[in-house]
């Protein structure tokens, strides 16, 4: 299998990028009309998506050759944050076919620059990314929060994160879209481990943690190193070929 590389540049350059793609793929082929169409993948979100400790180059890693895997996804970013820096604005610019949208961890947050409630503004921020992909012809498809690693007494600890993940599943049936429904993937997996084995996919210090001065080897049990962004890569390949049989084609697993 070719891989797809995962980008991560300004929206400016990605476009260029993207031109040169569609002109290449159109020069290459056995024939006229021999090769499926190429498409663009779009990740946004936080850096539970990103490239430095995220799904995102997991599930890069799986698309055909065809395929533009773009990792928009960004550190410490809320649904409302990656609308108010314009991020969202220049990722829709680029008109992608797909868009991939997961928020929550920093939306918890009670920074006045990040925080949203799950049952009303995070909901209409949601609701928002939905309509907005929509309008340029794309197709949305919402992933639930990646869950996070913490263990108490054995067991893996309740997650606040939960409440986002309803409210993202909410807005999917509502507005008739696409779920990955990360979280009770995740969530599932996890209370199969332990924290000793759940802490193998743990990320070194994270970019998060040092903006705040933390640059201690602790344990982050939120971000992934390489393991844990092939396993929960692959993990959304593998549901995303499950919910959405268009793309099945376009993304392999091993």
């Amino acid at each position: 299998m070719t891989q797809s590389p995962c980008f991560k540049m300004s929206a400016a350059f990605v476009a260029i990028v993207l031109l040169i793609c569609s002109f290449c793929h159109a020069q290459v082929g056995a024939s006229p009309g021999a090769s499926k169409a190429h498409i663009t993948i779009i990740l946004v979100g936080d850096s539970t998506v990103a490239l430095e400790g995220g799904w995102g180059p997991g599930f890069c890693a799986h698309v055909s050759s065809d395929v533009a895997c773009i990792d928009l996804a960004a550190n410490g970013r809320s649904t409302k944050s990656f609308i108010d820096e314009g991020r969202w604005q220049k990722a829709l610019d680029l008109r992608a076919d797909f868009y991939f949208i997961q928020f929550g961890h920093n939306d918890q947050k009670l920074d006045s620059k990040l925080h949203t409630d799950p049952a009303t503004t995070f909901s209409s921020n949601i609701s928002r990314y939905v309509s907005e992909v929509k309008a340029i012809g794309g197709t949305p498809v919402l992933v639930t929060s990646l869950s996070r690693r913490n263990y108490q007494d054995g067991q893996l600890s309740m997650d606040p994160l939960s409440d986002y993940a309803a409210a993202t599943r909410a807005v999917a049936a509502e507005q008739h879209v696409p779920l990955v429904d990360l979280y009770r993937l995740s969530t599932t997996l996890l209370r199969t481990m332990t924290q000793e084995q759940a802490d193998r996919m743990d990320a070194p210090v994270h970019p998060d943690a040092k903006a705040v001065g933390r640059t201690q080897a602790a344990p982050d049990r939120t971000h992934l190193n390489d393991h844990g962004k092939k396993l929960f890569g692959q993990m959304v390949v593998e549901e995303t070929r499950r919910q959405i049989p268009v793309l099945r084609s376009y993304l392999h697993i091993e």
